[in-house]
């Protein structure tokens, strides 16, 4: 039995860009018609949106279907919240609000095994195939097939990035517009100047220490953010496609007028 190796850490490693469609919803069709729509990976939260631990092993499941990886954004908080999505077989956690690089150590040391942490093993679950291989080759497998996010998205954080960016262990900086701009006052402004520094200066900082960096949406600058070395792109999200699907369903109708709605966080073009 062989223990399923990262489509997106496999297309990095080759040089290719990653795609990942955030979903918000928990019905694992959803998944599935991201793994059709051709998505290296989707990314499951958490941190916002209501789900349950059997669910996720259930969205994980229709993933792997095709050949897709699954990122969980986890709560914030302790040690449980980090391991059970590994232990539902997820490929990567996202790690919301990282601040210093204190707390990035401890992710690291909480997730990985020796000699890069100490992960308390139980391999009895999904990602070890319930005991079917040997417990050398998943505590490898934890090390190298699997990874780790962390946040960046606020100016204390900014401020230290540098130092976070040097914690080995981790795979990835993502840059957090959405909340950034809401810490410096820009809400929604994800094209701001100040924004937009914040994230060359986070990209930089993960590749000056191998790190690789990645967006949570284009905002239209695709090339802006390629330039500056990022391979891993949040494209949309699930509730934003439908509602816009939906929304012209019914004008093109000639329906009654849409509800408002505020600019999205998830907003990709």
């Amino acid at each position: 039995m062989k223990l399923r190796p990262s489509r997106i850490l496999r297309e990095l490693r080759s040089g290719q860009n990653s795609t990942v469609l955030k979903l918000n919803m928990g019905d694992p069709r959803i998944v599935e018609l991201a793994g059709l729509a051709g998505a290296s990976a989707v990314w499951l939260c958490n941190e916002h949106v209501p789900n349950d631990w059997l669910n996720l092993e259930h969205q994980v499941r229709a993933a792997k279907l095709y050949d897709m990886d699954t990122i969980v954004r986890v709560n914030k908080g302790g040690y449980s919240e980090y391991v059970k999505p590994f232990e539902c077989d997820a490929t990567g956690i996202m790690v919301p609000h990282v601040t210093s690089a204190d707390e990035a150590r401890n992710v690291v040391d909480m997730v990985r095994c020796q000699p890069l942490g100490h992960k308390a093993l139980d391999a009895g679950n999904m990602d070890g195939l319930f005991c079917q291989v040997p417990l050398a080759e998943y505590a490898h497998h934890c090390n190298t097939e699997k990874f780790i996010i962390l946040q960046i998205e606020s100016p204390e954080a900014l401020e230290v990035v540098e130092e976070i960016a040097a914690v080995p262990g981790f795979d990835m900086l993502l840059f957090g517009a959405g909340d950034f701009s809401h810490r410096i006052g820009k809400l929604g402004q994800a094209t701001h100047p100040e924004v937009v520094a914040a994230r060359k200066r986070v990209a930089t900082a993960a590749l000056k220490h191998g790190k690789y960096p990645a967006v949570a949406s284009l905002y239209g600058q695709k090339e802006e953010v390629l330039a500056e070395g990022t391979r891993v792109f949040t494209l949309g999200a699930d509730v934003l496609e439908l509602g816009n699907a939906f929304k012209k369903l019914v004008g093109d109708f000639g329906g009654g007028a849409a509800a408002s709605g505020s600019d999205s966080i998830y907003q990709s073009k």
